[in-house]
């Protein structure tokens, strides 16, 4: 797909979004943090992808899939490798894992009981997520210095942006029921 044709679709997709993320972080949870409200709208957009969403890779070019593979690789004594690399990582262990719990944690849970089992199955991903976008809060100097407070603001409030996820989910899967009634009752009226 052409760049442009990209960024349209990446535009519509956060218009798409911002309604349902900002009407439920502002009257459901009581969230009333633009930034916070704007940063998660981009996030559904940008996962949106799956290409983003599993977007880290390790030192051999393997996309890590597991949020224990992904924090091995954010620390900077294992195979991080710099600070920087280790900001990167923890963003997207804190982003990916807002995402999960928030839209799917159906999915999260069910990694406790499947076979084979995973080694996700024992991360709790609330905890994963907060303690990442901590440290992120953390890369508070020079290039990083004005989005410090906005990853302090998600730590703080993560299990709250999981919770207007899970409203946003609702509302993406009445949608998605209401689209496949309208289709059925077209099918059966033709």
């Amino acid at each position: 797909m052409p760049s442009n044709a990209m960024e349209r679709s990446s535009e519509s997709l956060q218009k798409f979004f911002e309604r349902f993320v900002w009407r439920h972080f502002f009257e459901d949870v009581n969230l009333q943090e633009p930034r916070l409200a704007g940063y998660v709208t981009n996030l559904l957009a940008e996962f949106a992808r799956t290409d983003r969403l599993y977007r880290i890779h390790n030192a051999e070019g393997r996309r890590l899939e597991q949020v224990v593979e992904t924090l091995i690789e954010s620390h900077p004594l294992l195979d991080a490798g710099s600070f920087d690399r280790e900001r990167a990582v923890r963003k997207h262990v804190g982003d990916y894992t807002l995402f999960m719990t928030g839209l799917f944690p159906e999915s999260v849970a069910r990694q406790r009981f499947a076979k084979p089992l995973r080694l996700d199955a024992f991360v709790d991903y609330v905890k994963a997520g907060k303690e990442s976008y901590r440290i992120v809060s953390a890369f508070d100097q020079f290039e990083y210095r004005d989005e410090a407070p906005l990853f302090r603001e998600l730590a703080e409030n993560f299990e709250l942006c999981v919770m207007g996820l899970n409203l946003v989910k609702q509302d993406l899967d009445e949608l998605q029921r209401d689209y496949y009634a309208i289709l059925k009752n077209a099918a059966e009226n033709s």
